[in-house]
């Protein structure tokens, strides 16, 4: 299976949850690949790798100079491996807009790969580019995460546009979930952006909420997933429950 992580707002918990949900997975024992195709490089530098010194990136790989395989680091995580991202890929979009098949490299590129995991994660960048409709034709599932505050819900209709779009003219399918993230019980606001989305969305929103948490905000700084650097906090606990309802629940039907 692979999923894609993304939202076209930054700041909703996008790549902490594709790095904390990637390494969930591999705990449960899942063989599972991480790919960071968000040119800030922050899913990169979480797993603790300095993004000057990549040997590969997955920039080299879309642009068909490296084989995925070869651009693969393991990580202190067991049964955890990533490509890596840097500054490199923001070019990407440009270099790669004519392309012949330019919304399927990703696919291509991964076609191998896909035999080898049990999962992969791919973390989008933060906008609805080039890059981003590669993860969506990529992909078996998206898992959007949303804040629990206004902003983020205000894109969100625009987001599931977008992705009925391309199932229509790239003809792919995939499903979608949503994961509310950042939540604080102690707020109405919190409270009513939970409660409304669950019922304009229904079965599409994930059991699971991820809690507001400095530990897990700290993490990326120790070069590691929140959930191996407080394994115990609530937070990581509630990534582990989203992995494993990930792993567990069927996709819905396709709209």
């Amino acid at each position: 299976m692979i999923v894609s992580v993304l939202n076209n707002k930054g700041g909703t918990g996008k790549t902490t949850s594709a790095v904390n949900i990637a390494a969930a997975t591999a705990q449960r024992g899942k063989k599972t690949l991480l790919v960071d195709l968000d040119p800030q490089g922050n899913a990169t530098t979480g797993l603790g790798f300095e993004k000057a010194t990549l040997p590969a990136t997955i920039y080299n790989v879309l642009s068909q100079t490296r084989r995925a395989d070869e651009a693969m680091l393991g990580t202190k995580v067991e049964n955890l491996w990533l490509i890596p991202s840097n500054l490199d890929l923001a070019g990407a979009e440009v270099e790669l807009s004519s392309a012949p098949g330019r919304e399927y490299l990703l696919r291509e590129a991964l076609a191998t790969s896909k035999g080898n995991y049990d999962t992969i994660v791919i973390d989008c960048p933060p906008n609805i580019g080039l890059l981003t409709l590669n993860a969506l034709v990529a992909s078996d599932l998206l898992l959007i995460p949303v804040q629990c505050e206004y902003y983020p819900m205000e894109g969100l209709p625009t987001l599931l546009k977008v992705m009925d779009l391309v199932k229509s003219r790239l003809k792919t399918e995939f499903d979608y979930r949503i994961l509310l993230t950042m939540y604080d019980r102690r707020t109405a606001l919190s409270r009513r952006v939970l409660e409304q989305v669950r019922t304009n969305f229904d079965e599409r929103v994930m059991k699971t909420v991820i809690p507001r948490s400095v530990r897990m905000a700290e993490a990326p700084s120790k070069g590691q997933p929140g959930i191996v650097f407080r394994p115990k906090n609530t937070a990581s606990e509630q990534y582990r429950s989203a992995a494993r309802e990930l792993l567990e629940t069927p996709p819905l039907a396709h709209a």
